[in-house]
């Protein structure tokens, strides 16, 4: 069996590393520490305790920063980040959030294990973006979080505009294990992805000349949701097995190619979508706002966007690099590295691209 996680690091800015054997399955140290909150914050902060899931691989590490950042300085709750990594990442992560104005986050790193992703995961030589083992970190909450009754999974490129609290307060109906945002909502204007089939539904997804997939029975036109921010209820999902519910769905993938030949999404949605199907909660749209980083122009007003609660870049545009839309309200969020391994690409302004 293989491995989520090695290592679980519990930090504030000054506690030493530690890595230590244990027998739980997973391979998890038992959390049972978190730093005391200065007085200070103590003072300023509620005695609510949010727990947060984000992966930080290193080449979007600021993307991760930034992220945590907005999220800590827009609520007055005590949130616990579970920093999700690879062995690799580890030091210059803690570097950065020690030596920087991120120092008083509460947080635990979590080092991932690609194992546990063998024989669950196929590898296309003909794709030129090679496996990245932390987006399948969500599927694997319970693990992450073990204590936890309820968590936030957000990708590490979002920002977050509003206090996180309302957002982890989403009602979640009875028997529902996690809460998305549909695509087909008003704010993504159903979104098709060009020679990427529909991708706000089921078809744009997974393939449905297969027969495992239409045994299931799932409309094709079903929406689909976004797994990029969500809400889950980790009582139901250990109630559920829904972990094992995705790797079942993962393995049959790679023996039968279940999924969309002409998918352009994440490879993490097709499992999700089907295990999730009409068994999902509905977050608020505005703390989704998507579809940022699909192309270089605006597809949003400034008053919009403004108005969101939590912003997006999905896509290939990420506002760390070089033409992103509305990458000045993400770096308002970010923290430079004080190591200078991750730097931003700096953007020509828009009347030097207009010549």
């Amino acid at each position: 069996m293989g491995y989520v996680c090695c290592m679980v690091i519990y930090s504030a800015a000054d506690l030493p590393f530690s890595c230590l054997h244990n027998s739980n399955p997973l391979g998890l140290q038992p959390i049972d520490f978190i730093p005391a909150v200065p007085q200070r914050l103590t003072d300023e902060r509620n005695d609510k305790e949010i727990s947060v899931v984000i992966a930080a691989s290193d080449e979007r590490l600021g993307g991760a920063i930034a992220a945590m950042n907005s999220i800590y300085h827009n609520t007055k709750s005590n949130v616990v980040f579970y920093i999700v990594t690879l062995n690799d990442t580890v030091d210059h992560l803690r570097l950065w959030l020690s030596n920087t104005a991120l120092k008083n986050l509460r947080y635990r790193i979590l080092d991932f294990d690609p194992r546990v992703l063998e024989g669950k995961v196929q590898v296309d030589p003909q794709k030129a973006d090679p496996l990245k083992p932390l987006t399948f970190a969500r599927f694997y909450l319970p693990s992450l979080v073990p204590h936890a009754e309820k968590a936030i999974y957000v990708d590490d490129d979002v920002v977050v505009q509003d206090d996180i609290l309302e957002l982890y307060n989403t009602p979640l109906k009875p028997g529902h294990a996690a809460a998305f945002s549909d695509d087909c909502d008003s704010t993504t204007n159903k979104v098709a992805v060009r020679g990427a089939g529909n991708q706000y539904n089921y078809i744009g997804f997974l393939d449905y000349k297969k027969e495992t997939i239409r045994k299931l029975a799932m409309k094709a036109n079903t929406c689909s949701f976004n797994p990029g921010v969500f809400v889950a209820n980790l009582t139901e999902w250990k109630l559920q097995n829904i972990t094992k519910q995705l790797e079942k769905w993962m393995t049959l993938n790679v023996a039968e190619e279940l999924y969309s030949r002409t998918l352009a999404g994440s490879i993490t949605t097709p499992p999700l979508l089907i295990v999730f199907y009409k068994q999902h909660s509905s977050i608020d749209p505005m703390w989704n706002v998507r579809h940022l980083g699909s192309s270089a122009g605006k597809r949003y007003s400034p008053q919009f966007v403004k108005a969101a609660k939590l912003l997006h870049w999905n896509g290939h545009f990420k506002p760390w690099g070089r033409t992103a839309s509305y990458a000045e309200v993400w770096e308002k969020w970010y923290v430079p590295d004080p190591t200078g391994k991750f730097s931003l690409i700096r953007r020509h302004s828009e009347a030097y691209e207009a010549k």
